[in-house]
């Protein structure tokens, strides 16, 4: 990696003199713009704060396209709210979840997605622990001891503190007798769920047929106070997720005899087929039209916080990029699309959708500029298997100045990806796109797809810089004269399977979720 960043430096400097970048006046003006009228803070407030999470389906969803829309026509962009299929329509409603027995306390937790509710009086009922039994036969003829009751379907954690905090302040030996204690829970986890005979998908489904009365889940996230917040999988029933802390508790006071019982209430409400849209933004091209370049980014998210670092701040990037190019760059040579897409969650449909249906933007497309991972500064950037990106990548981040890039690493010609974000729709299809990857942050244990995707996680200094570089790129790829090869670099052989790798294929999208 070190290695190839060295030679694309050098590359750089020998092809494209330093001193250039002093004399690139729009690219100032997009610095000039970007750090001192940012919209960024007032941006994130109005999506994240005041419309909150923007789970595919919802109407917080279908609010959050027209926000968008307004927004960009108050800057003058054009911008439209396209349709490409139907969801099941939710509602979250009110969630609360109290213990009653054997005391008073009110848990932490929250119904999963799409989650059946309470209807018009709470769930009150014992909890109790998942069958134990040899076998799936054993299991069956146990299947009824659930009627009636809260089924507690998660392996409980034996610590709620993350290996980082053991390794900081425990002794080595105590480190590793818990690490040893936990892989022996694991496995007998896995055996225990084995022996039912079901997965992960089909025993929710068992155990609401067997007359149970709701399911509570815990599925830690490895950080401290943070939960990954999913979907359910019942159809009648509701399921909740607990926080560790009070699932710990409460399935130590099953195990122990004590016969707790909780009352819960979940007003969520299902709201039948609503339509689901992707926002399109467009800034007309001038000279070459029919060519394109894509700012990307989903705009979905799921709802266990509001979405504020998967996708919020790559939505505001690229929302910050089109207002600036629209102020100080409003007559580009090739057209400037924003790509929002839906339910890119649920795999990515929105971006699968538009690739589908629009042929001559994919065919003539430019570049697209992808940012999905994080708050983070952008730190790695890949060719994607196309064999020529060193060259035209090159000479549009020759604009960038250094402060902007000199962290970015880089691998040519890479390989192309086969899903993970809104590019890969693009990559499959041949066209060259690009994910602008970013810093961690923690993203990964305490952001993705948790309870704590909040708007206080987002780092602003990152994103601005993240919006000034898409800024300049999407600029000079505009500018370039010559039209970008496709040409793919031959494939290595895959490192963990020895087999020779190939171009994904292009996929459509789910365009009716949920409801069949």
């Amino acid at each position: 990696m070190k290695k190839t960043l060295l030679l694309f430096t050098a590359f750089l400097v020998s092809v494209f003199p330093v001193a250039a970048q002093d004399t690139d006046q729009i690219v100032d003006n997009i610095i000039k713009e970007a750090t001192e009228n940012s919209q960024l803070e007032k941006l994130g407030h109005q999506l994240l704060d005041v419309i909150g999470p923007r789970l595919v389906g919802t109407p917080e969803m279908k609010q959050a396209h027209n926000w968008a829309v307004n927004t960009y026509k108050s800057w003058g962009i054009e911008a439209e709210n396209e349709q490409y299929g139907e969801w099941k329509g939710w509602q979250r409603g009110i969630t609360h979840i109290d213990m009653i027995h054997p005391r008073v306390r009110s848990l932490s937790g929250m119904q999963l997605a799409w989650s059946p509710g309470t209807g018009k009086k709470p769930v009150e009922a014992e909890v109790v622990l998942l069958p134990e039994a040899k076998d799936s036969a054993a299991f069956a003829k146990l299947l009824p001891q659930v009627k009636g009751k809260l089924v507690m379907i998660s392996m409980p954690q034996m610590t709620g503190r993350p290996d980082y905090n053991w390794e900081e302040f425990a002794t080595e030996a105590s480190f590793e007798k818990m690490k040893s204690e936990r892989e022996s829970q694991q496995e007998a986890w896995r055996s225990k769920m084995n022996n039912t005979g079901y997965n992960g998908r089909s025993l929710p489904e068992a155990l609401e047929k067997a007359g149970a009365v709701g399911l509570i889940t815990l599925n830690w996230s490895r950080g401290f106070g943070a939960n990954k917040i999913f979907s359910a999988s019942t159809k009648k029933i509701p399921t909740v997720d607990l926080s560790l802390e009070d699932y710990g508790m409460v399935y130590r006071l099953a195990e122990s005899g004590n016969k707790p019982k909780l009352r819960i209430v979940a007003e969520s409400k299902e709201l039948g087929a609503v339509p689901t849209f992707n926002t399109i933004a467009t800034i007309k091209g001038t000279e070459k039209p029919e060519e394109y370049i894509i700012l990307s980014a989903h705009f979905d998210s799921w709802d266990g916080a509001t979405g504020a670092t998967d996708n919020g701040t790559g939505t505001l990037v690229m929302m910050e990029a089109m207002r600036i190019l629209k102020k100080m760059y409003p007559n580009p040579k090739r057209t400037i699309i924003a790509g929002h897409w839906g339910s890119e969650e649920q795999g990515l449909n929105g971006s699968r959708a538009y690739v589908k249906d629009h042929p001559e933007v994919v065919e003539n497309l430019q570049a697209l500029f992808n940012q999905d991972n994080g708050t983070g500064r952008v730190v790695n950037l890949s060719g994607g298997g196309f064999l020529h990106a060193y060259d035209y990548l090159g000479r549009w981040m020759e604009a960038v100045p250094n402060e902007y890039k000199n962290e970015i690493e880089y691998n040519f010609p890479g390989t192309p990806a086969g899903g993970g974000s809104d590019y890969a729709s693009f990559v499959a299809a041949g066209a060259p796109a690009f994910s602008l990857s970013s810093l961690s942050w923690s993203y990964w244990n305490y952001t993705w797809h948790t309870n704590l995707d909040t708007y206080d996680k987002i780092v602003f200094d990152d994103v601005r810089n993240n919006a000034i570089l898409t800024a300049i790129l999407a600029y000079k790829a505009s500018e370039d004269p010559v039209k970008t090869s496709r040409e793919r670099a031959t494939l290595p052989k895959n490192p963990r399977t020895g087999e020779q790798m190939t171009w994904p294929e292009p996929r459509d999208a789910t365009r009716r979720g949920g409801l069949d």
